[in-house]
């Protein structure tokens, strides 16, 4: 009965998945960013061997790709560049930690990103109300 009546609201599914995700990548890229980017940029230069320049572009993913999600602004390439923020730190940084307390929720976030980049934001976003599913 009760799962019946969650197919009339079967909308919402993309907007949860937005504000969810856009939430936690808010707070981990502000992280980066404003408190502790110099250790980001060392993990990323040293211990991953990437170019400076990733770093900001992995940060600048999260938190302004966690903001476009919850505004459900350009979801699709949002989701997109997550995505590819969180398959390097599965393979690069949790892999070796095997999957329970180890690449579990990185690969979460993968799921919903690329689900997001499947549905796009849905009708509550600023995509659709601008009739542009990016």
């Amino acid at each position: 009965m009760l799962l019946g009546r969650l197919k009339g609201v079967h909308d919402l599914a993309p907007l949860i998945l937005r504000l969810v995700l856009g939430l936690i990548f808010i707070v981990h890229g502000y992280h980066k960013f404003f408190g502790e980017m110099e250790r980001f940029i060392g993990t990323v230069t040293g211990r991953l061997g990437m170019p400076l320049f990733m770093a900001y572009v992995a940060a600048f993913s999260e938190f302004g790709g966690g903001i476009l999600l919850v505004l459900g602004l350009f979801t699709r390439w949002a989701a997109l560049f997550i995505s590819g923020v969180m398959v390097v730190a599965i393979t690069k940084i949790h892999w070796h930690q095997g999957l329970v307390k180890g690449y579990e929720f990185p690969l979460s976030l993968l799921a919903g990103a690329v689900t997001l980049m499947i549905l796009g934001g849905g009708w509550l976003s600023v995509d659709k109300l601008t009739k542009k599913e990016w």
